[in-house]
């Protein structure tokens, strides 16, 4: 068995690899990026927070934005190498750079707790850098490069660390939106979208194995068709549009009043004990668990269904039935086993579902979760947690499938690990 995971998570490599790669280079690509949105907003004059040099005004009114800070603008995104250098810097295979200043030739700059350094231009045209004090090389330590900004031949001399920082090594980088570690926002918001994910996980199997049983030992009954009836039309409408239709149904709007619009929890959450709060969240998880898990509730169930009626007209179960045996021995022991198997199957996708949330349904129901976090990533743009999600996503598919296995070959004893 150990063998059989090992081989699974040496090809899982690839997959990983191939699929970040797809997504970075698409996502780098693509026009209206962070650097070209951050250009238009200079250009309409509404400042820039990050470079040193402040737009003037053109004859048209436009903004005139000067080279230097086209220059600090693009380092600041990354945008000043090229894509596959890029790529292996965000994977942590190539040197990132940190704590950039501009320097001029001979003067001192202050490069952050209380040390100055100096640069000076050698004789053989290269640069060195010293500590303004003890006069010390600092050449190990800081890299200088005086670089052509543009076609004017305007050059700009600047100082600057490099450090290998990056997917592989836990860094994910800081969002463009946010100005926080991605890290950090991300495990604000999984255990938001844990909370419900695996509630609609739980909930979905229970609920399902029960009906798909029902539905099975009644058959062409008016319950079976009905319910069949209801299963389909809900699994019809996407989970969103039916998150929309409840929110106004029952939400408050022109109907009913009975659930929250939308949130995890009361104003006064804060101020009720122990079992209110767990009511209080229970009663605004009613929506968002409903409209999350409609769709795998329909597919659950009818495989349920089918499988256990394929079993039902095996000869084993028909010989069980011959020998005497109880219905509800022959059903629950000898025909649940290997109806569940097909479920079984899926259970590692539910689990991905479960981890990385719902871009849709969070967002209409106001959930603070990951899968929010990374819609509105989405929309402007901020690509450190576009990736970041990215990873997390592919991470947990991953190993949802070999869970997958792990389970079926615990439910089916004719599947063995070599």
């Amino acid at each position: 068995m150990l063998q059989y995971f090992i081989r699974r998570l040496l090809f899982a490599l690839p997959t990983f690899f191939g699929c970040t790669i797809i997504v970075f280079f698409i996502v780098n690509l693509a026009p209206g990026g962070p650097y070209e949105q951050q250009v238009q907003a200079l250009k309409a004059g509404s400042g820039f927070g990050i470079g040193s040099e402040s737009s003037a005004a053109s004859k048209d009114g436009a903004a005139t934005i000067p080279p230097t800070a086209l220059a600090e603008l693009k380092r600041y995104y990354g945008f000043d190498k090229p894509v596959y250098i890029r790529y292996l810097i965000w994977l942590g295979l190539w040197p990132r750079e940190t704590d950039s200043y501009n320097v001029k030739d001979g003067e001192p700059r202050n490069v952050g707790q209380g040390q100055y350094v100096i640069v000076k231009k050698q004789s053989d045209g290269t640069y060195s850098i010293i500590d303004k004090d003890t006069k010390e090389s600092l050449q190990d330590v800081w890299k200088v490069e005086n670089s052509v900004l543009d076609s004017t031949g305007i050059t700009q001399l600047r100082v600057f660390k490099t450090e290998y920082a990056g997917i592989l090594t836990g860094h994910f980088g800081n969002s463009y939106e946010y100005r926080e570690p991605v890290i950090d926002l991300i495990a604000s918001r999984i255990p938001i979208s844990l909370q419900f994910g695996v509630i609609g996980l739980v909930l979905s199997y229970v609920i399902c194995v029960y009906l798909g049983i029902q539905k099975a030992l009644r058959h062409g009954s008016t319950f079976d068709l009905i319910s069949s009836s209801s299963i389909l039309i809900s699994y019809s409408i996407p989970g969103w549009a039916l998150g929309l239709l409840l929110l106004v149904l029952l939400g408050g709007g022109s109907f009913f009043d009975v659930f929250p619009l939308g949130g995890l929890q009361s104003r006064e959450y804060d101020t009720l004990s122990l079992g209110e709060k767990i009511l209080d969240r229970a009663h605004h998880f009613v929506l968002p668990v409903i409209a999350s898990t409609i769709q795998s509730f329909a597919t659950l169930t009818l495989l349920m269904k089918n499988s256990l009626l394929e079993n039902l007209s095996q000869d084993y179960i028909r010989t069980a039935f011959a020998k005497g045996l109880k219905e509800k021995r022959i059903i629950w022991l000898h025909a649940m086993r290997n109806s569940v198997i097909p479920i079984a199957a899926n259970i590692g996708h539910i689990i991905g579902i479960a981890f990385v949330g719902s871009f849709f349904i969070e967002t209409t129901f106001n959930i603070e979760g990951i899968g929010k976090l990374s819609y509105y990533a989405i929309l402007s743009r901020d690509y450190t947690v576009v990736f970041a999600f990215t990873v997390i996503g592919v991470l947990v598919n991953l190993f949802g499938a070999i869970i997958s296995d792990f389970v079926l070959a615990m439910i089916d004893p004719r599947i063995r690990f070599r």
